[in-house]
């Protein structure tokens, strides 16, 4: 309602400066088009702040104007990110290593990322072509060089972009280093004068794929074992010619392509979202399942790092969870090998399963904040006290394998799922078989989420007042089963019913876990952008006899008695949600 805002003098001089430096003749255009236009609405919306450094970097919708993704926005971020590198020892000469997707946009700003470098003083090491970001991770380390630069937004929609970046060691940055580089973007001056140069660019050698593919192909424990049909798309993205290469060259020869998504497309016209996580995304490629009866859907996203899996089930097909995924290869992985010296890690709000599967095989087991910048730190830890990652993962879709890439990464994920299927096919057997043989021994882990939206101007608040009053007054027992212990991650803080308290390894973060007598756990976090909380639920159901479809029935019944029980517990005296 109300008249659109006027177009005043200070919107007006930004937009003016803006068309001044802009090094992008279309973004200075659109701003042109605005400001003839009098469009004052989306001239504020472009030039409302700008577009936020954390851990991720940047990532936004393209267009023009700071609050977007740019070439301007991106010299800008370089120069920063650059000044802040330089002062690491010997940065310039270790150098930094650039990468990008194809999305709308990536290969002008990987150039323009390296120019900067160059301009900057650093040996700029630049991939050749499309990249998926597992490889760029994995030269940052292969290369020692100081840190890499990934242009994608990874499977976000069409009309995004992003900036990704990774430090010495090929880990994504953490806090407080995000905080460091943003200050330093925020000095940097003129853009028009930052020093572009093509001098010390050069083109990342094909060694480094291939040092990457053989790294992957590490990872097999079966090759005797290759009988598998596998349906395998990459969602319009950039893994396809790396993931199928690693396949077949680990011996996987009946692989077939989701043709209508094979090829790089930036518009992902097969799918509303390009994340494997979407219902409807994996529809083409289960639909070419079905046709030529495959024993196993793998599917990427589109810049790679994630893994989705989808196994025949009766007359259709089961869509693997993240944490089932997690799990399996897990324990094909640790099964497989020995020595004590191992270890395995994930988040605190992915499924407890892993720390009962490190337990059996007696190997260390990590538990860490939501996101891959933590499992990493998770892995340096373990390697300063003479130890080996096996695996880390998270719930949404994200596996690391080994160590030679200290992010997640789908295509050396896809190789340890198919050596594993294959092998199960050999003896007569499935992974949803691997996945009851796990619940014969620890227990169905059923997990599940729920996110409820606070309406409202208030919704803000209301979400701090759930959050306070749970810390205050913590429920002593749900649907008749008492509480354990309640860990307050803010405080970093666990408690036990008895009083006794202990302090928690990981930085401060706001959620807040309740462990029941019973295995189950309720956790709660406030969602970072919005008015949303995030609640997280895992049940454990112990299988009697050979019972596991049983089991699962009665997991999956509990567990969502127990998501409504502490949703509505939650809510309490906030009125209804939305």
């Amino acid at each position: 309602g109300g008249d659109p805002p006027a177009l005043n003098d200070e919107l007006r001089s930004l937009a003016e400066a803006w068309i001044d430096s802009d090094p992008d003749p279309d973004t200075r255009a659109e701003i042109v088009a605005l400001l003839d236009a009098g469009d004052a609405a989306a001239l504020a919306e472009r030039f409302a702040g700008t577009l936020a450094f954390g851990t991720a970097g940047i990532r936004g919708p393209l267009g023009a104007g700071p609050a977007r993704m740019n070439r301007a926005v991106v010299r800008r971020v370089s120069a920063g990110v650059a000044a802040r590198l330089a002062q690491e020892p010997e940065a310039l000469e270790h150098g930094v290593v650039v990468g990008h997707d194809a999305r709308h946009g990536s290969e002008v700003f990987a150039t323009d990322a390296a120019a900067v470098f160059a301009g900057a003083g650093f040996t700029v090491h630049r991939f050749d072509g499309v990249v998926p970001t597992p490889l760029l991770a994995f030269a940052v380390r292969h290369l020692g060089a100081a840190g890499g630069v990934m242009v994608t937004a990874s499977h976000n929609p069409p009309a995004d972009n992003g900036y990704k970046v990774y430090w010495r060691g090929g880990a994504q940055i953490a806090e407080p280093l995000d905080l460091e580089i943003a200050a330093a973007i925020g000095e940097v001056g003129d853009i028009r004068s930052l020093p572009l140069s093509d001098i010390g660019i050069r083109a990342v050698d094909a060694e480094v794929r291939d040092a990457y593919v053989q790294a992957c192909l590490d990872l097999a424990g079966h090759p005797e074992a290759r009988d598998l049909r596998v349906v395998y798309t990459p969602l319009h993205g950039v893994a396809a010619q790396l993931c199928m290469q690693v396949l077949e060259r680990a011996g996987f020869v009946d692989v077939r392509l989701v043709s209508a998504q094979g090829a790089p497309d930036p518009d992902f016209p097969t799918v509303a979202f390009p994340n494997p996580e979407e219902p409807g995304a994996l529809d083409l490629a289960l639909a070419e399942a079905t046709e030529c009866d495959a024993d196993l859907v793998i599917a990427n996203d589109p810049d790679g790092d994630r893994i989705a899996l989808a196994v025949p089930d009766g007359d259709g097909w089961r869509l693997l969870s993240g944490d089932e995924t997690g799990c399996l290869l897990a324990e094909e992985l640790l099964a497989r090998g020995s020595g004590s010296d191992r270890a395995v890690a994930t988040t605190v709000v992915s499924s407890t399963l892993l720390r009962a599967i490190a337990a059996h095989h007696g190997v260390g087991y990590a538990e860490t904040l939501t996101g891959f910048k933590w499992l990493a730190r998770a892995v340096e830890e373990v390697e300063r006290a003479g130890g080996r990652m096996v695996l880390a993962y998270e719930q949404a879709l994200g596996v690391m394998c080994g160590d030679a890439v200290r992010d997640k990464d789908g295509i050396s994920a896809a190789l340890v799922a198919a050596d594993l299927a294959a092998a199960r096919k050999a003896a007569g057997s499935d992974l949803p078989d691997a996945l009851d043989d796990l619940a014969r021994r620890h227990g169905v882990h059923a997990t599940t989420g729920r996110s409820v939206r606070l309406e409202g101007t208030h919704g803000p608040a209301l979400v701090a007042e759930v959050l306070g009053r749970l810390r205050e007054a913590p429920p002593r027992a749900l649907l008749g089963v008492d509480v354990a212990a309640v860990a307050d991650r803010r405080a970093r803080v666990r408690t036990t019913r008895d009083g006794q308290s202990a302090l928690l390894d990981t930085p401060p973060a706001d959620l807040l876990t309740f462990e029941l007598d019973d295995g189950s756990r309720l956790q709660v976090r406030p969602s970072g952008t919005e008015p949303l909380l995030k609640f997280y639920v895992e049940v454990v159901e112990p299988v009697s006899g050979a019972d596991v479809a049983g089991a699962r029935r009665a997991a999956a019944r509990r567990l969502e008695q127990l998501a409504d029980a502490f949703v509505t517990l939650a809510l309490g005296a906030t009125g209804p949600a939305g």
